[in-house]
């Protein structure tokens, strides 16, 4: 290994560590930043690398962008906590109904909103659904985790349902009907055997009844009728629009930031909530950190960390029948959980490039990166900002035992099961 090679793997574990212990309450985009610029100063990097992985991540970033302040201006609007009202209301005091319902919202938002959203928007909504009917302590633990769960586990099935999905499909050239082509059996799989196993894990501590009477009248938490109004139709348009597109190979961000700004310009004009507010409150600091960490991991990767993965990959891809499937999935988890998915889903782009046949890793790779941060809680950009939702109500705590033992109970069974899903596809 050449010194290159080390410090850019002790800039990227000093960085990682920085993210994960956030001293000082330290916002995740500047350790990110910092490396990337120490890549920079010690050569690891190039003024022209910069410029390479902006081309590699800029219909990722601008569609999440996009994506994360649409979900802000419905969830102001009213829209997600109507629909959590109206769900609690329909399960009438059933603890088990309630908790199904609520994993299958969580799966529909991530699908569309992003795991980022759901982790963002869902989470205070679930909280506060709980706090309403009378559910609490130990038997909120469960509605909790299985919602910061499913937002990674169910963000499969579409181009713009995780950040990962948008740079695998956008370096490899693939269309959002393809994709959502080949995704919609393992994201059917990796929803359902989610919701089985985290039921099955946690059925002792979910409530049998709660007070339906303290649901409240769902038209109440509206704020914005207009915009409450146009969210589903709006949800419908994009999906149809990312569809046709993707027939004549439009990037998905021409699609969503029009869409966006439009229904920006809609909520800024009717003056029933505060857009300023939106723009503030939403995750810039995960577009930081994602391109500082892309730059870092990219260094990372060009002194011998993708010649490290290719070499592997080679291996796991010559195993028979499901086994190269299962192995590489499983590779691509593992460096998902210990890196975070964003850097991971970089480096195995750039390995899965090198092979001759790659076009199943790819899916393979996505699928890794989208349930493997579930073993430990620095796998995902969601999962770092569910665990700060939770930090600011401050009465529920999720430790990382607990947080672990779910990853690797429900996980890896789910893991398993989409993947087998992926093969059969």
């Amino acid at each position: 290994m050449n010194t290159l090679f080390l410090l850019a793997f002790a800039i990227f574990v000093a960085t990682l560590s920085l993210v994960v212990l956030r001293p000082r309450n330290l916002a995740i985009g500047y350790p990110a930043t910092a490396g990337a610029l120490l890549c920079l100063a010690l050569g690891i990097t190039t003024v022209s690398d910069v410029y390479t992985v902006w081309t590699i991540v800029w219909n990722a970033t601008f569609t999440f962008i996009a994506v994360i302040i649409a979900s802000l201006i419905f969830d102001e609007a009213g829209f997600f906590e109507y629909l959590a009202l109206r769900l609690a209301g329909a399960a009438r005091g059933h603890g088990v109904e309630l908790f199904v319902i609520l994993v299958l919202l969580g799966a529909g938002v991530s699908a569309v909103f992003a795991n980022d959203g759901t982790a963002l928007i869902l989470t205070p909504i679930v909280y506060a659904l709980l706090k309403k009917v009378g559910i609490q302590g130990r038997h909120a633990l469960p509605f909790i985790i299985s919602v910061g769960f499913i937002a990674d586990s169910a963000s499969l099935p579409l181009v713009v349902s995780n950040l990962v999905n948008i740079v695998a499909s956008s370096y490899f050239g693939i269309s959002f009907l393809k994709y959502a082509e080949v995704m919609v059996l393992p994201d059917a799989v990796a929803i359902s055997s989610s919701l089985v196993l985290l039921w099955a894990y946690y059925r002792k501590n979910i409530p049998t009844h709660y007070d339906a009477y303290n649901v409240g009248k769902p038209c109440s938490v509206i704020r914005d009728p207009l915009l409450f109004r146009i969210a589903t139709p709006s949800i419908l348009f994009l999906i149809f629009a990312y569809s046709l597109g993707s027939i004549y190979h439009v990037p998905v961000a021409f699609v969503a930031v029009p869409t966006v700004c439009v229904l920006f310009v809609v909520a800024s004009l009717n003056r029933r909530i505060n857009t300023l507010k939106i723009l503030k409150t939403a995750p810039w600091q995960i577009v930081v950190f994602s391109l500082g960490m892309y730059l870092i991991v990219f260094g990372l990767g060009r002194e011998g960390f993708t010649r490290l993965l290719i070499n592997l990959l080679t291996y796991t891809s010559t195993l028979p029948g499901p086994l190269a499937m299962l192995s590489s999935g499983y590779v691509f988890a593992a460096l998902a959980a210990v890196m975070n998915n964003m850097p991971s889903v970089m480096v195995g782009n750039l390995a899965i490039a090198h092979l001759t046949d790659h076009s199943r890793l790819v899916y393979a790779n996505v699928i890794g990166n989208d349930i493997g941060p579930k073993f430990t809680p620095v796998g995902s950009l969601a999962t770092l900002l569910w665990i700060h939702m939770l930090e600011r109500k401050g009465d529920i705590k999720v430790t990382v035992s607990q947080y672990m033992k779910v990853g690797f109970a429900v996980g890896l069974p789910v893991l398993f099961l989409t993947l087998m899903a992926l093969w059969l596809t």
